[in-house]
């Protein structure tokens, strides 16, 4: 007995494949014009890295650290920020910190969504005025020179670069979109750690875009680094005919530095090592003064706070009752440690990275000195997602600091296409 069936209608289904293949090319359309787009960004890019790099600009040269910085600004007001130039006002005075800090160039793009965005880099070096003559500006192949050039003048012109792209692409879907650049990073950013702290406090993401290194890594950690400081006071008494009239400071700083050795804890990348340490003015007087310095590590900031305590109660215990006994702890710049909205982050920038077919490393172990991300990350809940700059080497080498050019297309890609996708809610 034959029987028969309903056909079922092909409709629901060719419907939903054209669906489907619609927004894989909706999809693909805006990332093939982004990826055209930083193509053609290449140029204008090297042109104002070569500006940047022909600007002396020391941590202590407060003159071109000025120039460097209206050449910022004025760029940044050009793609419609809104800009100022600051000063600083909030000092936090280490041992080196010089007696003028350089300004800081801060701008805020506003759009029409709600994600905030924030994009830092340093505008100044650690080269001394006059040395540019000799190390102008320079392309060699795919690779391009010049004092600053990889730490951090590329990252300052790439988030340039990356605002003027999404300018071309009239993307506005961002809340708001804020640029800090700083002139005191080299020196541990006395001047704009707080200002850096305070900005970063309720964005979504921030992207530091120091070097990638030579494999345009990603970092998500970063070592602490701190300074521990120790002074003794004595009293002066002649060596050979009356000792006992004396306080010997360096008896005293010998028994705190010995008794501070052991304060490591490599397990959890604690590390103080004392380094340098003064005393005496002849041989035949008793030291009425010593000193000594230590550079301490850490992973965490906690840690850090734990170290103090410890050096502090340390000190209490004196090998001559009559010394005086002074430890300053500086924190130079706090640890970055790894997050979940960090992780996710970067995991999104492998994804966009592979669709240009390239991977990208992520590293969530702290590896080297720290940089200002530490900073951003202090009292934000947001992701901070450090080394978005351009692949390079010779960072703080006066005769081999270059980055490399077939880095800058993938490099505006990635930032663009994380600040899109951030703020459509593709990278959540």
């Amino acid at each position: 007995m034959s029987r028969s069936f309903p056909v079922p209608s092909l409709a629901p289904l060719i419907a939903s494949l054209w669906l489907a293949c619609a927004a894989t090319f909706a999809h693909a359309e805006p990332m093939t014009d982004v990826h055209a787009l930083a193509q053609k960004e290449q140029q204008p890019l090297l042109d104002t890295l070569r500006d940047l790099v022909s600007i002396e600009s020391g941590s202590k040269d407060i003159d071109g650290l000025n120039q460097i910085a209206e050449r910022v600004a004025g760029q940044l007001k050009q793609l419609g920020g809104t800009v100022e130039i600051l000063h600083p006002t909030d000092v936090y005075r280490l041992d080196d910190t010089p007696e003028t800090i350089g300004p800081a160039v801060h701008a805020v793009f506003k759009g029409t969504g709600s994600k905030k965005i924030m994009l830092i880099a340093h505008m100044d070096t650690v080269y001394l005025k006059g040395m540019l003559k000799d190390q102008p500006f320079r392309v060699d192949g795919d690779k391009a020179y010049g004092l600053g050039i990889a730490d951090d003048k590329q990252g300052v012109a790439l988030i340039l670069h990356t605002v003027a792209m999404l300018q071309k692409l009239n993307f506005r879907d961002y809340g708001t979109l804020t640029v800090l650049t700083n002139g005191d990073e080299e020196i541990s950013s006395p001047g704009w750690r707080s200002t850096i702290t305070k900005f970063a406090a309720d964005q979504d993401v921030v992207f530091s875009f120091e070097g990638g290194g030579t494999d345009g890594t990603l970092r998500l950690a970063t070592s602490g680094i701190g300074s521990a400081y120790l002074t003794v006071h004595g009293k002066s008494s002649h060596a050979g005919a009356r000792p006992e009239g004396g306080v010997n400071a360096l008896y005293e700083l010998s028994h705190q530095v010995l008794q501070m050795k052991d304060l490591s804890k490599p397990e959890q990348g604690l590390k103080l090592n004392w380094t340098v340490s003064k005393a005496g003015t002849n041989r035949n007087v008793i030291p009425a003064d010593a000193s000594a310095q230590a550079d301490a590590r850490a992973l965490k900031v906690a840690d850090f706070d734990e170290l103090q305590k410890a050096l502090q109660e340390k000190i209490k215990n004196r090998l001559l009752p009559d010394s005086r006994v002074e430890l300053k702890f500086e924190v130079r710049r706090p640890p970055l440690e790894a997050n979940d909205a960090s992780r996710r982050v970067a995991a999104y920038g492998k994804t966009i990275y592979g669709e240009i077919g390239l991977s990208l490393k992520v590293d969530e172990k702290a590896t080297g000195g720290g940089t200002d991300a530490a900073f951003a990350a202090l009292k934000t809940s947001g992701a901070v997602v450090e080394g978005m700059g351009l692949s390079g080497f010779g960072a703080h080498s006066n005769d081999a600091e270059y980055v490399q050019i077939n880095s800058i297309v993938p490099r505006l890609y990635l930032a663009t296409r994380m600040i899109m996708d951030l703020s459509t809610g593709k990278l959540k």
